[in-house]
């Protein structure tokens, strides 16, 4: 193997030589090569220390011609020899007491048939909420320090809180794929800005910039399942436009199956990264209806005989110790017997579509799981799956909702009489839906507390169940070490061969910080005690420690669905404290007989607060929502658009809420009549619209479902140019008022109005700002099907806003319910 280059010091050869001396030159002896180097079969494994590992230096010879010249090959790099491929999965808003398989009533056979041949574990945790969560899974380090101390929508100009994760903490996509994996991404994104959602980009956020070659998702905190807001690596698709029951939760099993599939086809002996995270099951609730048609009269007796089934269930299964305590239901929830017939009825029915929701879930797995088996890959796959990135939501109000963004907006009590009108359309694609807080409380059983809470484990313990059929031999095992998401990636590593790096694309790297999880593969170890001795937890000023079996924290001073309650001070929370050896489910608090012990916890939660980037604690909630972060649309009161203009996401458009407003369209309108949107942001769950219907100009408000206002133009129009206008006033100051608008058709009012109120706080932010064109969902269906383009010219389109009329504290509470909607 020739591995000097030789060269011949004049004209081409000196210019070669040039180039030879800029590139890093890495002893042969660190590789590990297979082939005859330069050929072009040879492969490399790098030492993994740099990311991507330097070039080598040329090997062949180079003289004047061709005439003795001889070629070199860089070897292709690749994983260490026998490296498994990795299936990912983690699925959204899934308490302990979700799954089948940790007790539940929903079959989970996907997660069965992992658990089967591999294990099961107990203790492992999240952060309480998904985009921190995720930000911790996918950079082995804890989620402040990587920026997500909370949501990208509340972040801050703190290192724990700007919601970047910097070049100087690398993805497990980006380490992978520097080593020879093929990485890709399928379902939910919600570590990018949303003011980066845009074609303008910058796309380092986004899952390309961090390492993974391939990705189909959506952005954000949730999205309609049936209408999706989804991209193909950068670019914005609509599969779902002709086709009839279109779902994105099995669109992206296709996607995943068909991803694996020309991977194998193209490269069989190259191992793959995949990482899994559908949408099921944050809100919308959107199954099938196949899957939840098993659930029928399931729910009907209630969240508290619910629990009680959950809890024998984990107990028969092993899943929770024998001596673990069911924990109390609190004051604030209602408890079953206490409802009246219509709300039991509508309650289990938001069950039973949560319940398909989940099982559907699972099931599309399965599909994923079964396509590893198919291809004969499945013995040396390590599959992961984490049921759930934090407790079950509470966000779905005390009554549960047919519409999320009724809540979303400050409509807190959708009556129940009124939701029943969507009892049989529960789930469909002619809702939105959310179930009651307290069915949140009862899937997260036997812990106290949801999602958001990361003081106690009903907002941060998972399931969780990990197959690796070539190296777990202890088939169907339990393994209780306590355990958190920053684990995930060591583990991956230690799996692979593959060593964290110092350096990736030229930047020195910030150390790992969880621990490897791979010591409990070995059935000698399965009563080991856990390699992570301290864990710090903390989500928006609610606190916990782990250390050693002992468990501090504070006690939320509410719940997360009781909005804009007054908050104590931070250093007046009052503390809990756990022996977790001895009480598994934070059932019997020790504070008060063991004051010392409290003591010697708190210490060391500052300790690890301060060394993990969680200073400033911070209690705002929401209410931190108002600080200035970038956007590109900050002080921007009018917007110009010409032609067509589709997909331009909701953090980029001009926002109409709480101010007066402009729209002046300038077209042409062609011969045989016009007719299509000129502009609409929003859609079937509200939103507004300026379009043409046989001829006719229409401005449409959708009010949240409750109500449509109109103004229609009684003629239509001639072809040629005109400028249709629609001049809205407010009836400020004040959130959520109505006011009067004039709909113009060449300077003249052809329509006049009123509206009662308006949308108070978020535009429906899974669709998006369209002009020319509607792409997601219709602004009203008894108007017109999409995408209903307008088969005319927009010459321009100006959008004129004018001042906001919330006061400061209003303007406050708005940011709040777009942070809470987008959690």
């Amino acid at each position: 193997m020739q591995r000097d280059r030789k060269f011949l010091m004049g004209g081409v050869q000196a210019a070669a030589a040039v180039l030879s001396a800029a590139l890093v030159t890495v002893p042969v002896a660190a590789q590990v090569i297979t082939g005859d180097l330069g050929a072009p079969s040879a492969t490399v494994t790098i030492p993994g220390n740099q990311v991507p590992a330097p070039e080598m230096p040329f090997g062949g010879t180079i003289k004047e011609t061709l005439t003795g010249s001889k070629v070199w090959w860089p070897p292709r790099v690749v994983p260490p020899k026998g490296a498994p491929n990795v299936l990912l999965i983690m699925t959204d808003d899934q308490g302990y007491g979700v799954s089948g398989t940790f007790g539940g009533v929903v079959p989970t056979p996907a997660l069965d048939r992992v658990a089967k041949s591999g294990l099961r574990y107990t203790q492992f945790n999240s952060t309480a909420l998904c985009s921190p969560t995720r930000a911790a899974l996918l950079t082995g380090r804890n989620h402040h320090s990587v920026g997500f101390g909370v949501i990208t929508e509340l972040s801050t100009g703190f290192p724990g809180y700007d919601s970047i994760i910097g070049p100087d903490n690398a993805t497990i996509g980006a380490l992978l794929k520097g080593n020879g994996y093929a990485t890709s991404w399928f379902g939910k994104n919600h570590n990018t800005p949303d003011f980066q959602y845009s074609k303008a980009g910058p796309f380092d956020q986004w899952p390309s910039g961090m390492g993974f070659d391939y990705f189909y998702g959506f952005q954000g905190g949730e999205t309609d399942q049936w209408t999706p807001y989804l991209f193909q690596n950068n670019r914005q698709i609509f599969p779902w436009i002709g086709k009839q029951g279109y779902n994105l939760i099995t669109d992206m099993a296709d996607e995943a199956i068909n991803y694996m599939q020309g991977v194998k086809a193209s490269a069989p002996e190259s191992p793959w990264f995949v990482y899994y995270a559908p949408g099921g099951t944050h809100s919308p609730h959107n199954p099938k209806p196949e899957f939840v048609a098993p659930f029928k009269g399931k729910f009907d007796k209630g969240w508290n005989a619910l629990r009680e089934e959950i809890f024998a269930n984990q107990k028969r299964l092993g899943v929770i110790p024998p001596e673990a305590k069911l924990t109390d239901w609190p004051d604030s929830l209602p408890k079953w017997e206490s409802l009246s017939a219509d709300q039991k009825k509508l309650f289990a029915r938001q069950a039973e579509v949560f319940a398909g929701y989940a099982a559907y879930t699972d099931f599309e797995i399965g599909r994923v799981i079964q396509q590893v088996e198919d291809m004969g890959q499945l013995d040396n796959t390590l599959i992961i799956y984490i049921v759930g990135d934090n407790g079950t939501s509470p966000e779905g109000t005390l009554s549960g909702t047919p519409n999320q963004w009724t809540s979303y907006n400050g409509i807190l009590d959708f009556p129940v009489a009124e939701q029943l009108k969507f009892y049989e359309a529960w789930g469909s694609a002619a809702t939105y839906p959310h179930m009651a807080v307290a069915w949140s409380w009862a899937f997260d059983t036997p812990f106290k507390w949801t999602k958001q809470i990361g003081s106690h484990f009903g907002g941060t313990r998972q399931g969780l169940a990990i197959s690796w059929p070539n190296r777990i031999k202890d088939a169907g095992g339990i393994r209780t070490q306590f355990h958190h998401v920053i684990d995930i990636v060591p583990t991956i590593l230690e799996a692979t061969g593959i060593k964290a790096p110092d350096m990736v694309d030229g930047i020195k790297q910030k150390p790992i910080e969880g621990t490897s999880m791979a010591y409990t593969f070995d059935k000698a170890n399965a009563n080991a005690p856990s390699t992570r001795k301290t864990q710090y937890f903390e989500m928006i000023a609610n606190r916990g420690i782990y250390h050693d079996g002992w468990y501090a924290n504070t006690t939320p001073p509410h719940g997360p669905w009781i909005l804009n309650a007054p908050l104590p001070p931070i250093a007046d929370y009052k503390w809990e404290l756990y022996n977790i050896k001895e009480d598994y489910s934070q059932a019997n608090d020790l504070a008060a007989k063991m004051p010392e012990k409290l003591k010697e916890m708190q210490a060391l939660f500052v300790q690890e607060a301060a060394k993990y980037q969680v200073l400033p604690l911070d209690n705002r909630s929401f209410a931190r929502a108002v600080e200035p972060r970038p956007s590109t649309t900050a002080g921007r009161s009018v917007f110009t658009y010409t032609g067509v203009n589709p997909g331009i996401p909701v953090a980029n458009a001009p926002n109409i809420l709480g101010k007066s407003y402009n729209i002046k369209a300038d077209v042409e309108i062609p011969q045989g009549g016009g007719k299509g949107v000129l502009a609409t942001l929003g859609g079937r769950w509200g939103g507004w619209g300026l379009y043409i219907v046989d001829g006719k100009p229409i401005f449409d408000y959708n009010m949240l479902i409750l109500a449509h206002y109109r103004w229609v133009g009684q003629e239509a129009l001639a072809p040629g140019k005109h400028s249709i206008e629609f001049d809205y006033t407010y009836d400020g100051p004040g959130i959520a008022k109505g006011g009067s608008g004039v709909l113009k058709v060449d300077g003249k009012v052809v329509a006049t109005g009123k509206q009662p109120n308006s949308i108070a706080f978020l535009q429906v932010s899974d669709e998006t700002f369209d002009v020319g064109t509607d792409l997601y969902t219709e602004l009203n269906a008894k108007d017109y099907q999409l995408p209903f383009a307008f088969n005319g010219k927009i010459d321009k389109l100006v959008i004129t806003l004018g001042k906001s009329q919330l006061t400061a504290s209003e303007q406050r509470q708005a940011e709040q319910m777009v942070a809470k909607a987008r959690d």
